[in-house]
């Protein structure tokens, strides 16, 4: 964040528990509209059991939904993977780092909705409404 022209007071780290907690501090955090976007960063290992299928169902379905019902912009960092080995790579070593893409992408959604919510108050900016037929001078 910091390399995208981020300051330090800019960016607030919240810890959670565990992933099954990450959509409703991710909502919080929506919910005050103090922030551009939200990066959701976390890892969900497969276990023995449905277990996992079940958490990552409904991380993904929290998280999209914050996004949806808040309006700020929620980046998917949120890791699942089949091994500890896995995870690592797609971390930052062989495969990416996917904390590194989910903050780019949450700069450029939050850049997008700024360009989007300043093209509509432009549109409207100098714009009168239509008037009836009753209200029209006749010529």
């Amino acid at each position: 964040m910091l390399r995208s022209g981020a300051t330090k007071k800019d960016v607030a780290l919240v810890r959670v528990p565990g992933a099954f907690e990450i959509p409703i501090a991710a909502r919080a955090l929506a919910e005050t509209q103090k922030y551009d976007a939200i990066i959701c960063i976390g890892c969900l290992l497969r276990g023995d059991t449905a277990h996992y299928d079940v958490i990552v169902n409904e991380v993904t379905r929290g998280i999209g939904q914050s996004a949806q019902e808040t309006g700020v912009p929620h980046a998917f960092g949120v890791l699942t993977c089949e091994t500890l080995e896995q995870a690592i790579d797609r971390a930052g070593l062989k495969m990416g780092n996917k904390g590194l893409e989910a903050a780019l992408a949450a700069v450029e959604m939050a850049n997008l909705k700024s360009g989007l919510s300043s093209q509509v108050t432009g549109d409207r900016k100098g714009k009168t409404k239509p008037t009836s037929r009753k209200s029209r001078p006749r010529s």
